[in-house]
């Protein structure tokens, strides 16, 4: 007698014995998602992520009209194919959505859950791993994210504010409504800057996540901004890290809307930093059409994104002078190959190293011609 193995996801737990299914193919194949799930879940993966590979899982058998327990390799490639000529997908894209077909297979092709034993009983045959080395996409570059993605200079940075305090000004002098809104949007793009902080870093701040640094009184009340939110990794939970205050101006630009505008927007009872209209925090969406907007008034070129603002930051502070490992932990990247990545120092900062290295090999060889 075969022996069952009371564990998440298996096929047993997903399909009760002795019912007949009316539509056996759809049916067992969303069994199978939901069994994934559960397995998931007890990995502590997000449920974004569940969802997200779910939803991957279930586009690439709709596009092949096709059933796991039948899929090949060449469907994959072929599929992947389609992904970049015809829908533009970016190569990233394309190796996560293969990663997601993988992660599915390799569950429901592992014996512990059953899924090879239930799909022979029902169908004469069982899914196999279609997604190996041979034919994933090969992670190549260092970095493949968008080109266009970029730091700002100082220059365009200025343009980028002012353009977004110019919003506020036009609306207040024009009588209309919205210029609270506006001048959140504003103080959200300079905090994003200001504190080197990722989208959902800054969606989720909230007035009590800002304190005092002992060592740095001038900055007041916001002198360190503490990351509740951080990037998780490897089904961790978000990670923390405090971001150290080093331009003066964000303190003061942060004080201005906790003390003055914030207690005007905030819903009763709601501590988030950046209220809606409706709610106790705008949505994800919202921080980049502040940017875009910005972006298009100030004169910006096109494929820019909030997250160039965090690019920024990295790279004016390595210009600054900032050690690149306190730069690094401002951030929270784990490695310094990451940091340099965001990194992209402009023209005037290397000409002018050059010019420091040259004079101080010039000095030492004077120096010696002097002291034979």
């Amino acid at each position: 007698m075969e022996r069952r193995i009371e564990v998440l996801g298996a096929a047993h737990l997903e399909l009760v014995d002795g019912v007949v299914l009316l539509e056996p193919r759809g049916q067992v194949f969303e069994a199978m998602l939901d069994g994934w799930r559960s397995q998931q879940l007890s990995r502590n993966l997000t449920f974004s992520t569940i969802d997200a590979g779910a939803r991957v899982v279930s586009r690439f058998r709709h596009d092949t009209e096709v059933w796991p327990w039948e899929w090949t390799p060449g469907q994959l490639e072929g599929w992947c194919a389609g992904l970049r000529e015809h829908k533009l997908r970016a190569p990233s894209t394309v190796r996560s959505y293969q990663l997601a077909v993988r992660s599915f297979l390799a569950y429901v092709t592992d014996p512990l859950y059953g899924w090879d034993r239930e799909c022979l009983a029902r169908f004469g045959t069982h899914a196999v791993q279609i997604a190996g080395r041979d034919n994933l996409a090969v992670h190549v570059s260092e970095y493949e994210g968008n080109p266009a993605r970029r730091a700002l200079t100082h220059t365009e940075l200025q343009d980028l504010f002012d353009a977004a305090d110019d919003t506020v000004a036009s609306i207040r002098a024009h009588r209309r409504k919205g210029w609270l809104p506006a001048f959140r949007d504003a103080t959200m793009l300079k905090a994003a800057y200001g504190w080197g902080l990722r989208r959902r870093e800054l969606l989720m701040l909230e007035v009590a996540d800002f304190g005092t640094n002992p060592k740095a009184p001038e900055f007041g009340a916001f002198g360190v901004c503490y990351v509740r939110f951080g990037k998780a990794s490897h089904g961790s939970a978000p990670r923390r890290r405090s971001v150290l205050t080093v331009m003066g101006w964000s303190a003061e630009v942060m004080a201005e809307w906790v003390s003055d505008v914030w207690p005007h927007a905030a819903l009763d009872g709601g501590g988030g930093l950046w209220p809606s209209e409706r709610g106790p925090r705008v949505s994800e969406d919202r921080i980049s059409a502040a940017f875009t907007r910005a972006a298009t008034n100030a004169g910006l070129p096109a494929g820019l994104t909030p997250h160039c603002l965090r690019h920024s930051y990295v790279t004016h502070l390595i210009e600054g002078g900032f050690d690149s490992l306190f730069v690094q932990q401002q951030v929270g990247h784990q490695h310094a190959s990451t940091t340099s990545l965001y990194t992209s120092v402009s023209s005037d900062y290397k000409t002018r190293i050059l010019r420091d290295a040259l004079d101080r090999v010039v000095n030492e060889a004077k120096g010696e011609s002097e002291h034979p």
